[in-house]
């Protein structure tokens, strides 16, 4: 099985996952944001079933899945308990958008009272929201970080208290079990290998290309750094990487990075963006600059947005891998074996769709893109 069909979306409605200790997590189907709009839902990928997270693989602690009993906090009946979540960055971002509306989406279906916060890519904020949550009455926690390593003041208070953390889509610094419950999210580098296959066979092997960098920081952008820029050196000597800078996953950097990448690179063939955002900001100075996106230079980027799926759809970009930001189901289960005493894997990989032009007309058609 190649790298790209590891990568293909799975049609099933609703997947039971074995997870450690004879867990088993149950993978619904939440509401998610609309790609249009900071607020509000998408009918279509708030119905349809393929687009729920499934997981991909799992990992356990050492001793196993981990329960309030290992990591030292009371049990708790999540119904009648104040769950807090810590947003890392802008819901005008449709993966930000389409991650908070799941989480809330499924609080409220289970009957949970639910608080949030969004520290808008600022880590100092970040901590202040975590803090202020726990003072007014959090008992457990769900932070989508800003960084890995800048949230030790927060969560030092949360271990404190005995509120156990779960953490979503970027990693922290620290043990799972003992500093975080575990870790819900995507193989980046996979992501990043499979985004360094796409943008190759668009290119035909050959061409300087240039990297827009994620935030620094966190584990999400090193990773998607490091698994392009190896699959480059290991797999297509014909690529050159030219120019390395970081765009923050911020579409107005990417499209401002870009357009300074172009004047110092006049023979660029292709772009990888570290998410969709700054995607769609390189094309914006592409445009700009006089060349036409998808012919004379070749884009990819992860996150599948609609805007950037639709790109591959008319050839606007070569592909798309997606990160799944339907979190609700995988990560209020998790809680719930948390405190059931099943457990919960130190790490949960979740399964992405990886976007082409061979079917990135029908997934937006069904409903697969947020």
């Amino acid at each position: 099985m190649n790298s790209s069909q590891r990568w293909t979306s799975g049609r099933t409605a609703v997947a039971v996952v074995a997870g450690v200790a004879g867990a088993a997590l149950l993978v619904g189907c939440a509401k998610s944001a609309s790609s249009g709009s900071s607020s509000g839902s998408s009918a279509k990928s708030g119905n349809n079933s393929a687009a729920a997270q499934q997981v991909q693989s799992q990992a356990a602690a050492p001793g196993g899945g981990c329960t309030n009993t290992k990591y030292g906090a009371p049990k708790l009946d999540l119904k009648s308990t104040t769950v807090g979540f810590s947003q890392s960055e802008s819901t005008s971002n449709p993966f930000r958008a389409t991650e908070t509306s799941s989480l809330t989406s499924q609080a409220k279906s289970l009957g949970i009272k639910f608080i949030q916060r969004n520290a808008n890519a600022n880590v100092s904020q970040q901590n202040t929201d975590i803090q202020d949550m726990i003072a007014q009455g959090a008992k457990v926690l769900i932070v989508a970080p800003e960084n890995s390593d800048g949230l030790a003041p927060a969560l030092n208070q949360a271990k404190a208290k005995h509120i156990p953390v779960l953490t979503i889509d970027r990693t922290v610094t620290g043990t799972a079990c003992k500093d975080f419950i575990g870790f819900i999210g995507s193989d980046f580098t996979g992501q990043a290998k499979i985004a360094a296959d796409d943008l190759a066979g668009g290119m035909g092997g050959k061409g300087d290309v240039a990297v827009l960098q994620g935030t620094s920081g966190n584990n999400v952008a090193t990773e998607r750094t490091n698994g392009f820029t190896s699959e480059v050196k290991a797999k297509y000597p014909g690529i050159k990487v030219v120019a390395s800078q970081t765009a923050n996953f911020d579409q107005a950097t990417g499209q401002k990075v870009m357009a300074q990448i172009l004047q110092s690179n006049k023979n660029l063939k292709g772009v990888y963006a570290e998410n969709d955002t700054m995607a769609l900001g390189a094309i914006q100075a592409i445009r700009a600059a006089g060349k036409v996106p998808g012919k004379d230079i070749k884009v990819v980027g992860i996150d599948g947005i609609q805007q950037a799926v639709q790109y591959v759809a008319n050839g606007t970009m070569v592909a798309d891998v997606e990160t799944n930001p339907r979190f609700g189901p995988l990560a209020f289960g998790a809680l719930q074996n948390f405190y059931s005493g099943k457990g919960v894997p130190a790490n949960v990989i979740i399964k992405d769709h990886h976007f082409t032009s061979s079917n990135a007309k029908a997934a937006l058609s069904n409903g697969d893109v947020y």
